[in-house]
């Protein structure tokens, strides 16, 4: 049988064999310069990777304000905060995406011009980078975590909801940890759109003032290009602040950002089943060597079981029922509506410096329409006066016809005709003007 199967099986070329012994006993510092380069039949192409295989780095923010630095693909992220893929596609710097607040399940997906992040009920984790709004970020939230910390704000949960019951004002240093970081990805991201409007606001107001004192192609330039960075401005801030209000509308959007509540919800069940093993190993002991049967268990045993399971289930209403209600939202609007505010500022600069731009460029037209109606006016008199004019040529014409005519005996006869020709367009010119004036064509 062996010898049937050898003829049919095609050889190896020795090519092949070769390569592929070479690359069984590479070294292991050429596989790893390798890593991430498409192989196909033992050739490598360094311009073709795996496709979502690439691996980054983040800088991971938890809630003690202790900071690191770990290295995971995209798969892994997904798998480690529970987001579907196009979520992460909002977090990559090489997409342009806009403004963006998503509540999922276990996390929420942050996308705030230049802050970026996912935030989870025990974790921020963000794109390592080195530019100066992401350092400022992580220093901004290790601070407040830290200064929460000394202060003693993170207590037990029932005692955290005692507070939340009690008091109905907004206190940022009874927040959980999620609705921290959220505020301080909206605060960065509101400060930097309001720095950037206070310098546009800066650089508008003596332009557009110098415009309308003098009208020159350099001015009209300058003045295009600050429109232009107006309108890319005012879309962005309208984005943040149209996202903003759209998940203050929303309640179930804003009770699933609710990330500890929801954590310790999951966590409370296992809990309650821990006690139950407990209370049932210590209040109903059993032989050792005898078998246990359900039907010869003791009735003691049993009711206690079913009063701790009820008490359990009632506990657990009595939570989700509390925490369905209108106010365990309050936190998270009452801190939206802080921000919506601030945001809401920064468009009606935008919009006051897009009315003064708009202003400009009304006077600056009317500016132009009144030069053109000069022009308009010192063209119709200047028609009318080489209408006038034409009047001498006409009358040379006539007496320059190559005609016995006496009146070129008279000696005269000259004078008068220039007088009778000047006066008439005189009266001719007087009459235009009258009429022009008459009409307010003119004004005279």
């Amino acid at each position: 049988m062996d010898d049937l199967k050898e003829p049919l099986l095609r050889r190896k070329p020795a090519s092949a064999m070769n390569i592929r012994e070479m690359r069984n006993h590479r070294s292991p510092s050429a596989s790893a310069s390798a890593s991430g380069r498409l192989s196909f039949q033992g050739m490598d192409f360094p311009g073709l990777k795996m496709r979502g295989q690439s691996i980054r780095s983040w800088i991971c923010v938890d809630t003690s304000g202790n900071s690191g630095i770990i290295e995971a693909d995209k798969f892994t992220m997904m798998r480690r905060c529970d987001l579907p893929a196009h979520d992460l596609r909002l977090l990559d710097p090489l997409f342009v995406y806009p403004s963006t607040l998503l509540g999922r399940e276990k996390a929420i997906v942050v996308n705030l011009e230049q802050i970026r992040c996912i935030i989870t009920a025990d974790e921020v984790l963000l794109l390592n980078s080195l530019e100066n709004y992401v350092l400022h970020y992580v220093v901004e939230l290790q601070r407040r975590l830290k200064l929460s910390t000394v202060n003693g704000s993170w207590q037990s949960d029932d005692s955290l909801a005692c507070q939340r019951k009690g008091s109905r004002n907004f206190d940022s240093d009874f927040l959980p940890f999620e609705f921290k970081a959220l505020e301080v990805a909206l605060e960065a991201a509101c400060t930097f759109l309001d720095s950037q409007a206070a310098e546009l606001e800066i650089e508008a107001y003596p332009l557009l003032d110098g415009l309308t004192s003098k009208i020159s192609t350099l001015n009209l330039e300058r003045v295009r290009r600050l429109k232009s960075r107006l309108v890319a401005l005012t879309r962005r801030v309208q984005k943040v602040r149209d996202e903003i209000e759209q998940l203050m509308d929303d309640d179930g959007d804003m009770a699933e950002m609710y990330l500890t509540e929801k954590k310790r919800r999951m966590e409370l069940p296992l809990y309650g089943e821990q006690s139950l093993i407990g209370h049932k190993s210590t209040d109903c002991p059993q032989s050792i060597s005898a078998p246990v049967s359900p039907v010869s268990s003791p009735p003691d045993c049993s009711r206690r079981l079913k009063k701790s399971v009820s008490t359990r289930s009632r506990c657990e209403s009595t939570v989700r029922s509390s925490e369905s209600g209108a106010g365990s939202i309050e936190e998270l609007e009452m801190l939206l509506e802080a921000y919506f505010v601030v945001i809401d500022s920064t468009l009606n600069k935008l919009t006051s410096l897009k009315e003064y731009i708009e202003d400009t460029e009304d006077f600056i037209n009317i500016q132009l329409d009144n030069v053109r109606n000069q022009l308009i006016q010192f063209e119709l008199l200047l028609t009318t006066a080489t209408f006038v004019v034409a009047i001498f040529g006409v009358v040379a014409g006539v007496f320059g016809m190559n005609f016995p005519v006496p009146l070129y005996d008279d000696e005269g006869a000259f004078k008068w005709v220039l007088i009778i020709t000047g006066v008439s367009s005189a009266i001719i010119f007087c009459s235009f003007l009258w009429f022009f004036k008459y009409k307010r064509l003119i004004p005279l």
